[in-house]
């Protein structure tokens, strides 16, 4: 067995095993755990007492985290000329439709999100084989179908973000990074959680919030208590 070095074991030292923390305390501590070089992701994981493999019980939707995630998300937006203009204005980093939509057909996918219109679908909507594997194809549900266009590049520039459970019954997703203070991380924690507990699926029986981990990037996860944040 490998022995740990010194900074694992600092590390392992500041978490008491088996313990659950509450929110503020994981927000605190994975700052204090958290020894990497470069500005690593805080994340969370919930695991939901769901059965994803049901219709009725998939979770899945969109929150605008009160201090933006503290990336930088790259959006394309693929839409009519006559709504170019506007989607440049509100921050896009490419804008267009045809000639975005050969380059995606020949692989390129050097974006973080894709915003469409309704009437772009017949053309964007045969580039699912490419972009649904990524997780890049515009979906109504997350907003990024939409005939405001504009409006959907603002809330992604300032944070917003969609997410759905897994098959195993957990959402994992970035809530910021190690660089916010605790507190900003504490309320987009907590605006997560709260968006996912509203999206609790009437079908869903027993324990809805089974556990919540905190992490940042290459760290130990922080077990969350679930009561502290309902």
């Amino acid at each position: 067995m490998s022995k740990l070095t010194k900074n694992q074991k600092s590390v392992a030292d500041k978490i008491e095993a088996g313990k659950a923390y509450t929110l503020r305390e994981a927000c605190e501590l994975v700052k204090e755990i958290t020894t990497t070089k470069f500005e690593a992701s805080v994340d969370i994981d919930v695991r939901l007492g769901v059965d994803p493999r049901k219709a009725n019980q998939m979770v899945r939707g969109v929150v605008s985290l009160p201090n933006g995630t503290g990336k930088v998300t790259r959006v394309l937006v693929l839409c009519t000329p006559d709504a170019e203009a506007a989607a440049k204005e509100a921050g896009a980093d490419y804008v267009g439709l045809d000639e975005y939509i050969e380059k995606i057909k020949g692989g390129w996918t050097d974006v973080d999100v894709i915003i469409t219109m309704p009437s772009c679908m017949g053309k964007v909507g045969p580039l699912g084989r490419v972009l649904g594997p990524r997780g890049l194809m515009p979906n109504p549900k997350s907003g990024t179908v939409t005939m405001d266009v504009a409006k959907a590049v603002k809330e992604v520039k300032q944070g917003k973000i969609d997410f759905k459970v897994d098959k195993t019954g957990i959402i994992h997703t970035s809530i910021g990074k190690v660089t916010f203070t605790p507190e900003q991380m504490y309320q987009n924690a907590k605006e997560f959680i709260a968006t996912v507990i509203k999206l609790k699926p009437a079908a869903a029986k027993g324990t809805y919030i089974k556990s919540i981990y905190l992490s940042s990037t290459m760290s130990l996860g922080i077990k969350v208590d679930p009561k502290s944040v309902e």
